[in-house]
């Protein structure tokens, strides 16, 4: 039994003092319960997902981008190349346009009168709240931008994010801002962003409005799936790692998980799961569904390397207190990579795994 009692391990903390650091704050005080978890997962993080040899995947659900997450926390990531690629969904990508644009959103209350809110004009997200101009000007932004000739053909989610950060990087620079959008970063650094629910946004809605009567812009989905799938895979041949860093659940949670089944199960390529596991969520495990799903419970679909257990990492905490914390530790201990700049090698990597799918099916 005396094994399990590390000296290392003992609760034995120091006072806080005033001059104490987030990490040294997180190491030392950060001992049980989810706050032990959240300093495992910061660890996790930094010391090994960061590495060199690591594809880092990060998944975005729940209203990140409109409380400030996207500018506080993963443009700073995104420039110290800790994340190589995301899934998000599209809420999360149609209010990071919103600050691209300059346009303001405000600290407010969730006890305030929504009725009042409709008839002025205003619109709430728990206890933020901004003008309801702010969605009709992101609607004509998204709506003239899709409308450009480079648009008008089929792409998966990666090509049209990197085109519209595209737009949004120009737009920061005409209006002298910096650092404000996520998709606008992700293009300057060849992030590929996907969405594994493109329709289900108002960026989705306001290209159905542009599209939905003549030929122009269409969403292929299934090539994201593959290309995802490919990222993964590639990564694995080189005798790299894949490390999953999970905000909230959802669909893109599932999404960027099933890489791991569909590189195995339907493609029949020798792999075995996701080498590092992050989640950071407030669902729970026993009412079935997806967000709550443990990375145990994931072990038996193939999404997680059984081997990998000990390096994942179930934090149930409020992302907005638990990813700054996070980010600050990680940064705080110098951790910074070149960006791979893998939407620039998503074709490369697709023809590899298609190559080796030939190989085994005797095409």
């Amino acid at each position: 039994m005396k094994t399990f009692l590390s000296k290392s391990n003992r609760i034995n903390p120091q006072p806080i003092h005033e001059h104490i650091s987030v990490a040294e704050l997180i190491d030392s005080t950060f001992l049980a319960y989810n706050a032990g978890r959240l300093r495992e997962a910061c660890q996790l993080y930094a010391e090994k997902i960061t590495k060199e040899n690591v594809l880092i995947g990060m998944s975005l659900s729940g209203a990140l981008t409109p409380a400030g997450i996207g500018i506080s926390c993963l443009i700073p990531l995104m420039q110290n190349g800790l994340v190589d690629w995301i899934v998000s969904t599209g809420a999360n990508l149609y209010h990071d346009l919103h600050f691209t644009l300059a346009k303001s959103l405000f600290r407010g209350s969730p006890h305030w009168d929504d009725r009042s809110l409709r008839h002025e004009g205003i619109i709430r997200i728990y206890d933020i709240v901004f003008e309801y101009d702010v969605l009709l000007s992101t609607d004509t932004f998204i709506r003239t931008v899709v409308t450009a000739e480079e648009f008008q053909k089929e792409m998966g989610t990666a090509e049209l994010h990197y085109l519209l950060g595209k737009y949004a990087a120009e737009r920061e620079k005409k209006l002298t801002i910096h650092n404000r959008s996520i998709l606008a970063t992700a293009f300057e650094h060849g992030i590929p962003v996907y969405a594994s629910s493109p329709a289900d946004s108002s960026i989705g809605m306001n290209i159905a409005a542009c599209t939905h009567d003549k030929k122009g812009l269409k969403i292929d989905t299934i090539r994201d799936i593959t290309e995802t799938a490919a990222l993964v895979y590639s990564a694995k041949k080189q005798g790299n790692k894949s490390g999953m860093m999970i905000l909230g659940g959802g669909s893109p949670k599932n999404f960027m998980l099933q890489t791991e089944p569909h590189i195995q199960e339907i493609l029949g390529l020798n792999d075995a799961g996701h080498d590092y596991f992050i989640q950071i969520t407030d669902a729970r495990p026993d009412t079935g569904g997806l967000s709550g799903a443990t990375p145990s419970e994931a072990v038996s679909w193939g999404k997680i390397d059984p081997e990998a257990l000990p390096d994942t990492v179930v934090a149930y905490a409020d992302t907005t207190i638990a990813f700054p914390l996070l980010v600050a530790y990680t940064l705080a201990k110098d951790s910074h990579r070149k960006p791979k700049r893998l939407y620039d090698r998503r074709a490369d990597a697709v023809a590899l795994m298609m190559e080796d799918v030939k190989k085994i099916q005797g095409c």
